[in-house]
């Protein structure tokens, strides 16, 4: 059975908890409206906002409430997934140029980027109307893949792995990646391409998590699929301890999905919307890996 509490559905056998306690037995499911979502984010210094990249309904919810947030007085920066961090000086240069244009800013700063960038304009648009920091917090793919090809050296310096202890990763953390990379691509790719992928996505998550840590102090909000705003494997993980203390993930989750590897007990909390309309990703991917002879 669930409560109903500050808008969030609470199991009714967890209303008893303390606040910190809640956050880390169990994930909280949000009622699927602005206001709860924007009540959920509130008082947190890093926010990890989820999605299904192409799912109209999610970045309509979020949008509504990430604006109720800041209407209410609340300044994050705006951090993205979708910008490379090389491309933060042309989100500067198009800010100073045309200060209220986001399709202008977007046109500047894309990249190559294969993004619905339609789903992203009202978060760019937001930012420019309460003058909030834009985050260009992603590798380039040409990055993530020297990560795969050529292992943690390629991007870090040894004080960063070091300090990450990027070299004695606890064997389940890097199975729960592999997992997530090979259910993710419908169980299609070889297992010996199994660890080099998900030291790419590791690579994407650490520098996503390095973008928003100078800007916990004022608030940040991190825009990125759910694979990355997962507490246990996602940016949060790359996180140091004083930042997650005042974090929330928050998975945007589609009804009755079983083809993607997040769960709802990946989240600290986590809204569920219908489904978009997509045609069969599995029987497409499998026509990209087709070897072109076979086709």
């Amino acid at each position: 059975m669930t409560q109903t509490f500050l808008g969030l559905r609470i199991p009714t056998c967890l209303l008893w908890l303390t606040a910190a306690a809640a956050a880390t037995a169990a994930s909280v499911e949000l009622d699927p409206n602005p206001g709860a979502l924007a009540q959920a984010m509130q008082g947190h210094r890093i926010v990890l906002l989820g999605e299904v990249h192409d799912n109209a309904v999610q970045h309509a919810l979020r949008a509504a409430a990430l604006r109720q947030w800041v209407v209410r007085g609340a300044r994050p920066a705006i951090a993205f997934e979708q910008f490379d961090r090389a491309r933060q000086p042309d989100i500067e240069r198009a800010r100073r140029e045309r200060p209220a244009d986001a399709d202008y800013l977007i046109a500047q700063a894309k990249g190559s980027g294969d993004w619905r960038w339609e789903s992203y304009r009202s978060f760019v648009a937001l930012a420019l109307e309460y003058d909030l920091p834009i985050v260009a917090a992603n590798l380039s793919r040409g990055e993530a893949m020297q990560a795969a090809n050529n292992g943690w050296p390629a991007l870090f310096d040894p004080a960063t792995r070091s300090a990450l202890r990027l070299d004695a990763l606890p064997t389940d953390f890097r199975r729960k990646h592999e997992d997530a990379i090979a259910i993710g691509h419908c169980n299609q790719l070889p297992a010996d391409a199994l660890p080099a992928l998900s030291r790419a996505q590791m690579a994407r998550d650490i520098v996503m998590a390095q973008s928003i840590r100078p800007y916990a102090d004022r608030a940040v909000v991190l825009l990125a699929g759910n694979g990355q705003v997962r507490r246990d494997v996602g940016v949060a993980f790359w996180l140091p301890a004083d930042a997650t203390r005042g974090a929330i993930s928050i998975g945007v989750l589609e009804r009755d999905d079983s083809s993607v590897p997040e769960s709802a007990t990946d989240f600290d909390a986590y809204v569920i919307t219908e489904r978009a309309e997509r045609g069969d990703r599995c029987k497409e991917l499998a026509k990209r890996l087709q070897p072109a002879t076979a086709r």
